[in-house]
């Protein structure tokens, strides 16, 4: 297995396999403003929470220049995500929702509140047919994502995961996104998972 590419997003950052990705900056935020410059023209974008831009926008990078080309069906891709926040950003809203005297929580908040739904806007927008899951974790460990990226290619069916850590809360954004793919190259082992998470 290799790192074929990777991405990192924080509030202060936006790297794609180690180099900083130059945008116009806009009051819209940072997401928006990376979707902007990324030219994609997914309306739907804009309907999604912040979990599942961030996401959503990730797995765009590191897909890029690849053979996922978002048009042919793949079984052979799997989606693992994880994060320590699960929908708790959603949570907060909807029950703010539900707390008003006149009690309309949105449904457009309601569908964000489960983690995995941006597993699944990744392989709708991507077409990819192979396994999906996302884990709640305590906080980032390099140590437990190399261990599912070894369980996720035990399948001889899957020759390529698109796995990260997508935290987001309020101000919280903690992104990162690897594609791994079955060949030969830099291993994605606990010590370099950590080098590209801590090389911001």
């Amino acid at each position: 297995m290799r790192i074929a590419s990777h991405c990192r997003i924080t509030p202060q950052h936006c790297l794609l396999n180690g180099r900083p990705l130059t945008m116009e900056q806009s009051q819209s935020g940072l997401l928006t403003d990376l979707y902007r410059s990324l030219s994609i023209g997914y309306p739907k974008f804009y309907k999604m929470d912040n979990l599942c831009k961030a996401g959503f926008l990730a797995a765009e990078l590191v897909v890029s220049g690849s053979d996922i080309d978002g048009q042919t069906p793949r079984h052979d891709v799997a989606v693992l995500c994880m994060n320590s926040c699960s929908s708790l950003d959603d949570d907060m809203q909807h029950q703010q929702n539900i707390r008003t005297d006149n009690y309309f929580p949105s449904p457009a908040v309601f569908v964000y509140t489960l983690a995995n739904i941006v597993t699944g806007e990744i392989a709708i927008r991507h077409k990819l047919l192979g396994e999906s899951s996302f884990y709640i974790a305590e906080r980032f460990s390099s140590e437990q994502m190399a261990q599912l990226i070894e369980i996720a290619f035990s399948d001889n069916d899957i020759n390529c995961l698109l796995c990260g850590w997508i935290d987001v809360l309020g101000e919280k954004l903690d992104v990162l996104m690897m594609r791994i793919d079955r060949a030969d190259g830099t291993a994605p082992t606990a010590e370099n998972i950590d080098i590209i998470y801590n090389n911001i």
